[in-house]
């Protein structure tokens, strides 16, 4: 066996001539019970007519059946770690000598692991909640439970709440008759010409106007064009916000105060924040782990993430109603743009796995149950349906693969050393609240 680059090698072989003739026998018997020929009996034509009318087809069973039992029965013996099909690049067959045939193959990396990968260091700072990031949360809160209350009739002003009838005069792409249409007069979000249309008139009055909407207005049918409409205002209401106090948190949930539920939205902020941050610095301690070894990586596990991560975004493409053949890519270029990325992702994945097999970490069977279950909650199926359907799939090994590999990843996280960010770094990349 020679070592051609990499993880590739190079061998050559011989298929014994007994081996030839089991091939050979085995060939025949499978044409001859499916061959119809005139004077015979299927399943009754002679050996040797079937090895004179079907050569080439005889030749070619015994090629892609022999060869590859070969192939597998010197890796066996060698204790090779074949990670590709055997590559064919030379052959030569003739007469009734043995075949011979060159193959080249990838085998899985071979590297030590070394106590290095406890201790890397990443930046991390513990994230705080502010006092008044939980008072705007608490707020939100407090908007979404508002109740809407109709007044008297009177003229509307900025900062009503209204119901209006709208309906297209001209100018909409489709058109347009909607019987209830909520606006907050003054608000950012109401088109300046709501506002200054609809303020002082009175429930039951109507009137024409022109609404030119602008070319990123969310609504695409709508965006960039001027619509004729005729409104009738129906409804004056106020915004009665509820008081925030003890009576407002019980109604929220299983919180007997106001200030046990400021406690419950500090701890959710802080687990989000803490997940967003460990995120990054899990991030950087991948980089880190791959940074401290250097082995080669089989092309075939490359391609295999390639691929993988080319799937992951034509389904997102799809998802999101893009025809990915209308968008001319140069696939050629599109895959070597991602190899380095890639090798990376696999050259980490094959570090996590030894780190695993190393520290003894596995997914239990109570922690994909718990997955289990909390997907069938999600499609608010029964467990044991969701269950059986995932097994059918084989999704069950990839959710407990990932659970692995996550612990794996806060275990890493748990031994590394965690320094200060760079505040720079930091306030660039602090997530918008």
């Amino acid at each position: 066996m020679a070592l051609l680059e990499g993880c590739k090698h190079e061998v050559e072989l011989t298929v014994p001539l007994l081996t030839i003739a089991d091939e050979t026998d085995r060939a025949v018997e499978k044409i001859r019970a499916k061959v119809q020929l005139p004077g015979f009996r299927p399943g009754k034509v002679p050996a040797s007519l079937i090895r004179q009318r079907f050569q080439s087809e005889i030749r070619q069973d015994v090629m892609e059946a022999a060869i590859p039992k070969v192939f597998h029965e010197y890796a066996t013996a060698e204790k090779l770690q074949v990670v590709s099909q055997p590559n064919v690049v030379e052959m030569k067959w003739e007469g009734n000598e043995p075949m011979w045939f060159k193959a080249q193959f990838e085998v899985a990396p071979e590297f030590e692991l070394e106590d290095n990968y406890r201790g890397i260091t990443v930046p991390y700072a513990q994230p705080v909640v502010e006092d008044a990031k939980i008072e705007e949360r608490l707020v939100t809160l407090q908007q979404q439970k508002a109740e809407y209350v109709n007044v008297d009739p009177r003229a509307s002003e900025i900062g009503d709440h209204v119901l209006v009838e709208l309906e297209s005069l001209s100018g909409a792409a489709q058109p347009i008759n909607e019987k209830e249409v909520a606006l907050e007069l003054g608000a950012e979000m109401t088109l300046a010409a709501f506002n200054e249309n609809v303020v002082g008139m009175e429930p039951g009055d109507e009137k024409q106007m022109e609404i030119v909407y602008p070319e990123d207005y969310g609504a695409e049918n709508l965006a960039g064009k001027t619509v004729n409409f005729r409104v009738k205002l129906t409804t004056i209401r106020r915004k009665e916000l509820p008081e925030l106090n003890d009576d407002f948190a019980q109604d929220l949930g299983d919180f007997k105060t106001l200030d046990e539920l400021r406690e419950a939205i500090k701890r959710s902020m802080l687990s989000e924040r803490e997940r967003e941050a460990q995120g990054a610095s899990r991030e950087k301690l991948l980089d880190g782990l791959v940074a401290l070894y250097d082995f080669p990586i089989p092309e075939v596990f490359v391609e295999r993430q390639i691929e993988s991560s080319l799937e992951q975004r034509l389904r997102g493409l799809a998802e999101q109603g893009i025809d990915p053949r209308k968008l001319n890519l140069d696939w050629t270029k599109l895959r070597a743009s991602q190899v380095p990325q890639a090798t990376k992702d696999v050259r980490a994945s094959l570090l996590l796995e030894r780190i695993g097999e190393r520290e003894a970490i596995h997914a239990t069977s109570e922690e994909v149950d718990a997955e289990v279950n909390r997907i069938a909650r999600q499609e608010r199926e029964a467990v044991a349906s969701v269950r059986r359907r995932l097994e059918k799939e084989g999704v069950l090994g990839r959710i407990a693969g990932h659970i692995r590999t996550e612990k794996i990843l806060a275990f890493l996280f748990e031994q590394a050393t965690k320094v200060a960010p760079d505040p720079e770094v930091l306030a660039i990349e602090a997530p918008a609240e």
